[in-house]
């Protein structure tokens, strides 16, 4: 015999047995630590049907807490027992009772063999390394952990706290050196026997007693003083979320671990049948060495984590909903939103529509309704056009039809006249594309025929509004990608400014502008700014149109820059 396995149980007998029965089977003595916590009848039971295998033993119990010194306990009288029953065995693997074997036994013996004076076991220094969850790395050490972390959360929190207000520090023991790492580990028998035997072992045990989660780094730790040659990783594949807890193989996951190559998985659910049906695999005549290749599995779960804790973009978790910005993107895809091209381009929405293949809306947030593209009462996903249930939650309402409609580029109108509720939050969002022609919203007034000082008031509140739009997107955290242009800016040239719209939506499958779109006759509009001014309302917004000249309504095909005419 080349390995023994230690086995701790506390819990789902049934499949413990049946994975003591495998390792036995495979030619490997098994000690069983069973924490005392479990009650007799259980332990008398569970005790009974292995009394009937050959090599195995039940080593003295101990009470075992998550992130107490039972475990190591538990793991020490085990392996004492391991080495003094069992002389031929040249490892020693620690596993639990909820540890699925993948491949055969013989596989593993072959591997070990080939790695006669071998440490696996994962052991980095606490400096390296910012592994643990909860902010405890090096003060795990220096600090004191009288009270359960699990059970009494209160008082641990205070009392760490304590002592990090008093500065207390425990010294180390001499020749000590953290490390951490995975507690399934598989040493030899030469460097298992130098940890529990060494002269210095009451000293190194009365310090890691007090260490908060010891099975995590006393090994770790002690393995660097003894080992002729360490592998600094687990034969098994044990997987964490984000909060330090494992992560629990199901059924679905059997095509994932037949390719990881690794020997064991931790944990398996005990409910798994399609799992425990599939493994451990069955024994080949010539025995592979295949290195396990966590790489895969590693990308899959970093994956899965990210996804856990970032989510995707658009899409809002019952956990993070109710944080502010813990989502990850507020939109779940690239969108374009336009303000003012609709007062200059009446027929704006229709003409980008038919140019680039978008789904163009019109104003969504107007105050009356939301003005769908396809002119319904209902857009897809049973959004309303009601603004009531639209404005209830505004964000919502946007991030559901980018949602909706993610396969096909989305773009709205927006305006100073529509609600505003949205304007930090189109301000923030990385998946906006926003274009802006200040002072747009005077093409309206002008048009209504209406005189300067009839329009005057209203002139005055739609520019406080745009103005207050035009601060949030020149704030220093908005992330949203903006073109701001003036009024008499666009005029001067629409050509280029419509052409880049479309090849920032449209890209290589848009076309060229060549002739530009029925666009408002705006000739007369910069005597109007001026009266508004004799008004005593500056539209400092729509950009400065000297008193000679004045946008034209010319529309013929123009590859050069916009014509201003004579007034």
């Amino acid at each position: 015999m080349s390995v023994g396995v230690i086995m701790l149980v506390h819990t789902a007998f049934d499949r413990a047995e049946q994975m003591v029965r495998h390792w036995v089977d495979g030619g490997c003595p098994v000690v069983v630590h069973v924490d005392s916590k479990v009650d007799q009848q259980s332990y008398d039971s569970f005790a009974q049907a292995l009394g009937v295998m050959d090599n195995v033993l039940l080593c003295k119990r101990h009470r075992c807490e998550w992130g107490g010194w039972g475990l190591v306990a538990a793991s020490q009288a085990a392996a004492t027992l391991m080495l003094d029953s069992f002389p031929d065995v040249r490892h020693v693997y620690l596993a639990s009772g909820a540890c699925l074997p993948l491949r055969p036994v013989t596989e593993l013996c072959a591997y070990l063999e080939a790695h006669p004076d071998t440490d696996f076991i994962e052991s980095a220094t606490t400096a390296d390394v910012p592994w643990p969850v909860g902010g405890l790395d090096r003060e795990r050490f220096t600090l004191l952990f009288p009270f359960s972390w699990k059970k009494q959360r209160w008082l641990f929190d205070k009392f760490v706290r304590l002592q990090q207000l008093v500065r207390f520090r425990r010294k180390l023991p001499e020749g000590v050196v953290p490390h951490m790492g995975s507690q399934w580990w598989c040493l030899t028998r030469q460097t298992l026997r130098a940890i529990l035997d060494d002269p210095q072992r009451g000293v190194f045990d009365r310090f890691f007693r007090h260490v908060w989660i010891p099975d995590e780094s006393y090994y770790q730790t002690l393995v660097r003083r003894h080992a002729t040659r360490i592998e600094s990783r687990s034969l098994t594949l044990s997987k964490f979320d984000f909060q330090g807890k494992p992560h629990i193989f199901y059924d679905d996951h059997a095509p994932l671990l037949m390719r990881s190559g690794c020997f064991v998985a931790r944990k398996a659910w005990p409910y798994a049948e399609g799992l425990y049906r599939a493994f451990p695999r069955k024994a080949t005549d010539l025995p592979t060495l295949q290195e396990p290749d966590t790489a895969r599995i590693d990308r899959i779960f970093a994956s899965a984590v990210d996804r856990r804790l970032r989510g995707r973009h658009g899409l809002y978790m019952q956990s993070r909903f109710p944080n502010r910005d813990h989502e990850n993107g507020l939109a779940a895809a690239p969108y374009s939103v336009f303000q003012g091209f609709d007062d200059i381009v009446p027929d704006f929405a229709q003409w980008l529509a038919k140019r680039t293949g978008a789904e163009v809306h019109g104003h969504l947030f107007a105050k009356d309704r939301a003005q769908f593209a396809s002119g319904a009462p209902l857009d897809r996903g049973g959004l309303s056009d009601s603004a009531r249930l639209r404005d209830y939650n505004g964000r919502m309402f946007l991030t559901n039809l980018i949602w909706n409609g993610r396969e096909t580029h989305q773009c709205f109108q927006f305006g100073p006249a529509d609600t505003q509720d949205i304007r930090w939050m189109l301000a923030k969002d990385t998946q906006a594309r926003i274009w802006v022609v200040s002072g747009a919203w005077a093409v309206p007034l002008f048009l209504s025929g209406r005189s300067a000082g009839e329009v005057r008031a209203e002139a005055a509140r739609l520019q406080r509004i745009e103005h207050k739009f035009l601060n949030a997107l020149r704030a220093p955290h908005a992330r949203a990608r903006i073109q701001i242009m003036t009024l008499a800016e666009f005029v001067e040239a629409p050509t280029e400014v419509l052409q880049s719209i479309i090849d920032e939506i449209a890209g290589h499958r848009g076309s060229a502008v060549t002739a530009l779109p029925q666009m408002a006759d705006l000739q007369g509009l910069a005597g109007f700014l001026q009266d508004l001014k004799n008004q005593g309302m500056h539209p400092f917004l729509t950009g400065q149109f000297s008193a000679q000249q004045a946008p034209t309504a010319d529309r013929s095909a123009i590859p050069k820059p916009y014509v201003v005419g004579r007034q």
